[in-house]
């Protein structure tokens, strides 16, 4: 922790003693609320000895005499009379203690000889050895109720003593301390009825002259008084150690006390300065080896010291000050700046433990003196305050237990000293931006003092001595508002302006905003925290309400005199201010409790100023975009490892909107209607931007395409086609970057939905539409391109039908090969979305080449030949726009216009017999969805016997015929032909007899046809049943036909694991069908292709016949 602490008067001053100062001075310097508040409380003693203008040398010569000697001197006594051992393990010879003092109290070497002398010529003290027997444990029971009347006599022989009493004793003799000294160095403790753990706690002060030789004798006695034997018969108990006490009882003298243990401690080599510690009583022989054990706590101690070393002083005084002084000492000697957290020097710690000894100083003397000590240093020097909370817990510990003994001097200086430190430590808190600044290592600090602060309000010392009432809480408050009122009076004072111009005044105004908003977001996010957790004071709801006040006094006064006087400079001026004020004003969000704040309408005073600051963005930021134009090569971006297919210029125009969209966010301009207008002006300008760069680029293009080849033209084409999509993408984005779903939720009850839908959208829209324009055109003149050399390619392809030796393969691979290298080279150089964008015109181009070239070829020689090659053509190009589902989704590729050439180009490219097939299995297909017998029906039983290759028709009946004749009746005949001719060359067709005037004729004949069974699952193949009305002296009526598979027959169709070997299977049972009978359809197409091939006399008979069926079908008036 680093500060600059203000301290009364001098250094010299701060270490006067308690008893002269009077507690802690006081500060000068303190709001007036803390002086008034703390003086209700305590009234601070306050005493100068010296006035300000006596002379320094004189003053500080007239303090070492005063001050300085007196303790140099009780220092110098106490190393010449030490005795006992310190806690510390170093040992120190005088001569290292003397030469640590004379450096503590910067004695010269004449100093030290005189007062040395004075030491030596002074009353020697009174050793005395202060012994506390406290309590005993497991002693041994001598009386015949197993227990025992113990006490103890203590006592201090030296060795003269010793010798003489061994020397004069005749016999042995049970009693050592006894026969050695005389009765009135003696000390005995209570008699402890009955007992095996008796508690004394009773204190003797044995006085000894030399401690060399000396040591310390306590024994233990059980008290024996004379009692009659009906008393002791009395006591008899029927155990075995009863009777056994008795006979001693018998056989011992009357009034002799039993010996229970004895403990014997040698003063110079076994004893510390203070020992507290349990001995082990030692028997006078190894009878009973475990006699228990005593807890002894025994001091050296001066009965009397000179009092003519530090006259009117006690030793409580005495010790604060050698205290502090060793602290400073040892503060000054540390290389580092780090806080002193209660270190000190061995020597330091040796002469004050054997001070505190001497003067039997207790420990809570000695707390409440290093209290005392840290608390004024804690003034003048870095002291953790950590040392002093710890401190101040130990004071409030021993109070609780040892209140009534100490001094009502002390008491007093107590609460002194706890009032000046509280006064202090506000001082501190109402300067904590600077003393305590947000840091890890201050931070900590500030919370560790307002801990203290609550420590000292809590404690039992200052509310018994302060009574009046005390908020620690208000005071913290006034502390942090009058602090904060300092502050902020300091800053405007470093920040007043160095002219009187309106733009010197608003930047001065700026400079100090600034300060004041990181002032409140370090009081949020730092000392927040720190003070709710230590005095539950919510600093940062206190310091905002009152910059808040302050702030706004300051801007109204300033910003009053830019009223009408408002340009493009000023205002550019006045825009960091407003910035400094909004994120002030947002913090307002993490307020405990809302009142009513005075920069609420704070952006009424910035309203003239706002067209200036949308001007001065627009202006810029187009000059921004041209500038990227200007120098933009119209080059990819080739960076990083996914290549950036767009050009610099389109980077930089997001750059340059970015601060557009930030400007809106900056800004939040409270008024919901004015921010939509805001709105509005800032999306039209957007909109204008990006259309002033769309016909920038088409400008730059054009004039870099003159000069260019054809390859390097196509390239930067391409590369201004992204660059046009990537800023569609950019205006898409827009209104999720301006957050207009925030703006439209803030405006709901003033501006309408549809008012806010046709307004910004509208301008979004027109904006890409404007782009879409322009994409489409590129597009387009790239597309044509690619379109000429398709159809080049496919119109050779119609140059080599005439060469057998050609494949569709080989036909195909120039056209793939062109398109695969195009299409390769459009995917790299265009984004994905342009890329698709382009694919889609070029594929139905294509499609409507083919079929432009498959109309064009409708009646040349080898048309078969060439279809197939378009078919083959065509699904090459399928699979390539398709691209394994990279490219165009097949719902795009299937267009009608796909489905209506694949479909010719698949009819045309087959042979005459596929056609015929094809024709029968429609006309199968059209048997099975037949609904209704219009025309009437025929029933047959069918089979095929695999036996013999044998097929079975039995026709059985017809039904519902149509009449034929003049009559209103028919001679019906059922004709039998298996189809197609080319499957079944020499099947005869059958007919069964002729059944006059009957619609309903029951014909039962049986038919029987030698045909195998792979003939009989041939594509198309089929029994055609033919239904006719005789007619003598003209051709036959057609009733009807209809069409059987074959397949669909019993035998022929395959089922399971079914084989085709003859005589593998029983024959299969017949199956009775009943088929309604059909009229064929005009103008079929499969029956057009075959009757354009002239040339195939078997086919033309097929056409011949089925154009006949359909003269003859009553369908032709039906579409």
């Amino acid at each position: 922790m680093s500060r600059q602490r203000e301290t009364i008067g001098s250094v010299d001053h701060l270490l006067k003693t308690p008893e002269r100062n009077g507690g802690f001075s006081s500060i000068k310097q303190h709001s007036p609320g803390h002086a008034r508040k703390l003086g209700q409380t305590r009234r601070i003693r306050y005493r100068r000895d010296f006035k300000d203008e006596e002379n320094p040398e004189e003053k500080a010569r007239h303090i070492k005499q005063v001050e300085l000697n007196p303790l140099y001197k009780e220092l110098l006594y106490t190393i010449a009379h030490k005795m006992g051992k310190v806690a510390a393990t170093e040992v120190f010879a005088d001569s290292q203690l003397h030469q640590y003092i004379k450096e503590a109290l910067t004695m010269t070497e004449s100093e030290h000889k005189s007062l040395m002398e004075k030491v030596q010529n002074s009353e020697p003290p009174v050793y005395c050895l202060m012994a506390t027997v406290k309590e005993a444990r497991g002693i041994l029971g001598k009386d015949i109720s197993g227990l025992s009347d113990p006490y103890c006599l203590l006592s201090i022989l030296e060795d003269e003593e010793e010798r003489r009493t061994r020397r004069s004793r005749v016999k042995a003799s049970k009693y050592v301390v006894k026969d050695a000294v005389s009765a009135d160095k003696i000390y005995q403790t209570h008699v402890k009825k009955q007992t095996l753990n008796p508690i004394w706690n009773e204190t003797f002060l044995l006085e000894f002259e030399d401690i060399a030789g000396a040591s310390f004798h306590l024994e233990m006695w059980d008290k024996d008084e004379e009692v009659s034997l009906s008393q002791k018969l009395e006591e008899i108990t029927t155990t075995f150690s009863s009777l056994s006490r008795i006979i001693k009882e018998v056989k011992k003298e009357k009034g002799t006390d039993d010996f229970l243990g004895k403990i014997v401690i040698k003063l110079q080599v076994d004893l510390r300065c203070t020992e507290d510690d349990w001995y082990i009583l030692e028997p006078r022989t190894e009878t009973y080896p475990d006699r228990g054990r005593c807890h002894l706590n025994l001091k050296f101690i001066h009965k009397t010291r000179d009092d003519a070393l530090s006259p009117g002083r006690n030793a409580y005084v005495n010790y604060c000050g050698i205290l502090q002084h060793f602290v400073l000492s040892y503060i000054s000697k540390q290389k580092t700046s780090a806080p002193w957290k209660g270190e000190l020097c061995g020597e330091a710690q040796t002469l004050l433990e054997h001070y505190a000894t001497q003067t039997d100083l207790s420990p809570f003397l000695q707390d409440l003196a290093k209290w005392v000590a840290y608390s004024k240093l804690y003034q003048s020097v870095e002291v953790d305050s950590s040392l002093l909370l710890q401190q101040l817990t130990c004071v409030e510990y021993r109070w609780h237990q040892q209140e009534h003994e100490l001094p009502q001097q002390q008491k007093q200086e107590l609460g002194d000293s706890l009032h000046s430190f509280l006064h202090y430590g506000l001082h501190l808190v109402s300067k904590y931006r600077d003393i305590f600044p947000p840091t890890p290592s201050a931070t900590p600090n500030l919370h560790t003092l307002l801990r203290i602060l609550v420590q000292i309000c809590k404690t039992k010392p200052f509310q018994k001595m302060n009574p009046a009432d005390f908020e620690l809480r208000d005071e913290v408050a006034d502390a942090v508002q009058t602090g904060t009122q300092e502050w902020f009076t300091n800053k405007k004072g470093l920040h007043q302006p160095m002219t009187k111009e309106l733009s010197e005044i608003i930047s001065a105004l700026s400079r100090l905003i600034d300060e004041v908003r990181d002032d409140i977001k370090l009081n949020k996010d730092v000392w927040n925290r720190t003070f709710v957790s230590a005095v539950q004071v919510d600093v940062f709801t206190a310091v905002y309400e009152k910059l808040d006040s302050l702030v706004a006094t300051e801007v109204r006064e300033t910003l009053s005199q830019t009223e009408g006087h408002i340009d493009q400079s000023l205002a550019n001026s006045l825009f960091p201010l407003y910035l400094s004020l909004q994120a002030i004003h947002k913090e307002k969000a993490f307020l405990q409790k809302r009142g009513l704040l005075k920069l609420t309408n704070f952006h009424v005073s910035f309203r003239e100023a706002q067209p200036y600051w949308l001007k001065q963005m627009f202006n810029t930021t187009m000059d921004r975009v041209e500038r990227a134009v200007k120098v933009d090569k119209l080059q990819p971006l080739h960076s990083g490892a996914v290549p950036v297919k767009h050009s610099s210029s389109a980077v930089d125009l997001v750059a340059c909107i970015q601060p557009v969209c930030d400007l809106w966010e900056q800004m939040s301009w409270p008024d919901p209607e004015e921010a939509f207008m805001l709105m509005v002006k800032i999306t039209e300008d957007v909109c204008k931007i990006v259309v002033t760069y769309c016909h920038s680029l088409k400008a730059r293009v054009r004039m870099l395409s003159e000069n260019s080849d054809h390859e390097s033209a196509i390239n930067m084409l391409c590369v201004v086609v992204n660059d046009l999509e990537y800023l569609r993408s950019v205006l898409t984005r827009l209104p999720v970057n301006l957050n207009w779903a925030g703006l439209q939720d803030r405006i709901q009850h003033v501006i309408g939905e549809s008012q806010f839908q046709n307004t910004l959208p509208s301008q979004v829209q027109q904006a890409q539409g404007i782009l879409g324009r322009e994409i489409r055109s590129a597009l387009d003149t790239l597309s044509k391109t690619l379109n000429t050399d398709i159809e080049t390619h496919v119109r050779g392809m119609s140059t080599r039908s005439r060469i057998p030796s050609k494949s569709s393969q080989d036909a195909t691979t120039p056209l793939m090969r062109y398109l695969e290298k195009e299409l390769h080279y459009m995917n790299e150089n265009l984004v994905e979305e342009n890329f698709n964008s382009l694919l889609t015109p070029l594929w139905d181009n294509s499609v409507k080449i083919l079929h432009q070239m498959a109309a064009e070829h409708s009646q040349q020689d080898g048309l078969m030949v060439f279809c197939h090659r378009l078919l083959y053509t065509l699904q090459c190009l399928e699979q390539c726009f398709h691209g394994e589902g990279n490219g165009l989704p097949l719902e795009i590729l299937h267009s009608d216009e796909y489905k209506t050439l694949k479909s010719y180009l698949t009819h045309h490219s087959l042979s005459s017999h596929q056609l015929v097939d094809k024709f029968l299995q429609g006309k199968i297909w059209e048997q099975r969805v037949v609904a209704g017998e219009k025309y009437g029906a025929v029933t047959l039983l069918t089979s095929y016997r695999r036996s013999d290759q044998r097929l079975r028709v039995e026709v059985l009946n017809a039904v519902n015929l149509l009449p034929m004749d003049s009559n209103g009746s028919s001679d019906p005949y059922v004709r039998l032909c298996l189809e197609p001719y080319h499957t079944f060359p020499l099947v005869e067709p059958r007919c069964t007899q002729i059944k006059s005037c009957d619609l309903n004729p029951l014909f039962d004949e049986a038919f029987d046809f030698l045909v195998g069974l792979d003939q009989c699952r041939a594509p198309g193949a089929c029994l055609v049943v033919t239904v006719l009305d005789h007619d003598v002296l003209r051709m036959d009526d057609f009733e009807g036909e209809a069409f059987l598979s074959l397949k669909d027959i019993p035998g022929v169709a395959k089922g399971g694991e079914e084989k085709d070997e003859p005589g593998f299977h029983p024959d299969a049972v017949p199956a009775q069908i009943r088929l309604p009978l059909m009229h064929p359809k005009p103008d079929d197409n499969i029956l057009k292709m075959l009757e354009s091939r002239k040339g195939e006399r078997e086919i033309q008979a097929f056409v011949k016949k089925r154009r006949q069926r359909e003269k003859q079908s009553r369908e032709q008036s039906q579409p």
